[in-house]
């Protein structure tokens, strides 16, 4: 199990990897870490940890722990960005960027944790339909379909 962990984390040498156990003590409010593999001044994480049931737990810094946070929140904040994109373009805008300002304005006056983008775009276009490509607009000889005008 290890060994599958340290691949993913690119500990790929054993001796880099520090490995502790939590051993019972006498005191009941107290317990014995052991080294079993590694250095105490190792900086490398994370050190894996086996408490008394045999689990494998993580120790990690509060500077890597905060920096783990902040990168979930960022690729969180990048999928709901591509999620809001995907919308907008659906929906045929004529001035992508003016779209995404009107939808980011609500985006922010709105208390929501879960926002329906498609939801947000379809109310910006009735709100503002001169920002989207309406294909009614388009001239097309009677008995035309978009389709074959396209291919001529």
């Amino acid at each position: 199990m290890i060994e599958k962990i340290s691949k993913g984390l690119s500990l790929n040498k054993q001796k880099e990897q520090t490995v502790l156990e939590i051993l019972p003590h006498e005191d009941e409010n107290s317990k014995l870490l052991r080294l079993k593999r590694g250095s105490w001044e190792s900086q490398k994480e994370p050190w894996l940890v086996y408490d008394e049931k045999g689990k494998l737990h993580a120790l990690l810094s509060i500077e890597t722990l905060s920096k783990m946070i902040e990168h979930f929140k960022n690729a969180e904040k990048e999928t709901l960005f591509l999620k809001l994109e995907k919308s907008i373009l659906q929906h045929l805008p004529l001035d992508f960027h003016d779209v995404w300002t009107v939808a980011m304005e609500e985006i922010k006056k709105s208390k929501k944790s879960d926002m329906d983008f498609d939801a947000l775009i379809k109310k910006i276009k009735t709100e503002h339909p001169n920002l989207f490509l309406d294909l009614k607009d388009l001239y097309l000889p009677e008995g035309a379909s978009v389709i074959s005008t396209i291919e001529r």
